[in-house]
């Protein structure tokens, strides 16, 4: 486990449990010698998780369209910035980079992205692992959802045995270590022409 990417808010929240879980993410990836790839922003979590990673000197890559940059969004003191063309190509940098997919607290953003990288290891896109770190509760109504959605038939419950969701990242660490990943649903995708299809 080389590389993990992070996705969360740009916004901090109203509650520091928040904040302090960020840092704690960012702290115990440089401990652990993995690299954090994130947005590349700035802003909310996001700064924050960068700033404790790179505080612990840790590796920190971040991936971020132009358009932000251009809104001087992005954080300017990365060990590496990836600027790409819009949010598609971002999530795909990301994937690319990382051997792993973290949500912590966000929004609209953080599940749009954590649920394609799921989506994409169950049709074989990649074998990599997917977690939702639930801080003080926070995913606890989404992950009853996600269950629903496997007891009413349309997830096989072999992908939600599949997906880790832990309250402390060293246990998400963990278990990413030793991840076993789940039959795709119809067997390995082929990445590049897949990702060409979506370029078009």
């Amino acid at each position: 486990m080389k590389s993990i990417a992070i996705f969360c808010g740009s916004a901090l929240g109203k509650d520091t449990v928040y904040l302090q879980v960020a840092e704690c993410v960012g702290r115990c990836l440089a401990q652990q010698g993995i690299t954090l790839v994130y947005g590349g922003g700035r802003s909310g979590l996001m700064g924050v998780v960068a700033d404790s990673a790179l505080q612990a000197g840790g590796k920190v890559i971040g991936v971020i369209p132009r358009v932000l940059v251009d809104k001087e969004l992005a954080h300017p003191n990365l060990t590496a910035l990836h600027v790409v063309e819009d949010m598609q190509q971002r999530k795909t940098k990301m994937s690319e980079l990382s051997d792993g997919f973290i949500a912590i607290p966000g929004g609209a953003g953080t599940l749009e992205e954590i649920f394609e990288q799921w989506t994409w290891a169950q049709l074989g896109i990649h074998l990599k692992p997917c977690a939702f770190l639930n801080v003080d509760g926070f995913y606890d109504d989404l992950l009853k959802f996600l269950n629903t959605t496997a007891e009413k038939g349309f997830t096989h419950p072999r992908f939600m045995q599949g997906l880790v969701a832990e309250n402390n990242i060293e246990a998400i660490v963990e278990k990413f270590k030793h991840f076993v990943a789940p039959e795709p649903k119809w067997g390995m995708v082929d990445k590049t022409e897949f990702i060409a299809a979506l370029e078009q």
